[in-house]
């Protein structure tokens, strides 16, 4: 394999492995505080869950990711080539990966004041939606950078 090839694939295993763990920090954070939500407000399971769910999505982003950049590797791959992969995968990973734990932290705080008996849900999910939008942007960005190669 060359050097070129090497250097591709890491970009893209780096996108799937950083958005996958951007999605697992995001969700245990949200699991964790859902755990003691329900302590107080069983009732409240479909709305812990609902926001739980939301910083799954950003491992999904890398997936979709690989899917996108994967037709461009070839053993004809230029350094440039593969430079540019390495490198917008490599942004998708790590935007991915703070995005995921920061939309997080802001479903945890919206399920903490669900808990505590106030209405946040649609609230929450607004603010969860901003910390989202960069991980989206960042996919775009290697489908912009995809479209160059």
């Amino acid at each position: 394999m060359n050097s070129c090839l090497l250097l591709a694939y890491l970009g893209i295993g780096l996108m799937i492995a950083l958005s996958g763990t951007g999605s697992v920090f995001g969700l245990t954070i949200c699991g964790n505080t859902a755990i003691g939500g329900l302590k107080k407000r069983p009732e409240a399971l479909g709305t812990f869950v609902l926001l739980s769910a939301l910083p799954s999505t950003q491992g999904i982003y890398g997936f979709v990711g690989y899917f996108l950049i994967i037709g461009k590797v070839s053993a004809a791959i230029t350094a440039m080539q593969s430079a540019a992969i390495f490198g917008a995968s490599l942004a998708v990973g790590v935007v991915c990966l703070l995005s995921g734990i920061r939309q997080g932290q802001v479903c945890a705080n919206g399920i903490s004041a669900t808990a505590s008996g106030h209405n946040v849900t649609a609230g929450t999910m607004v603010m969860a939606a901003f910390p989202e939008f960069y991980a989206i942007l960042s996919l775009l960005f290697l489908i912009l950078i995809g479209t160059t190669i």
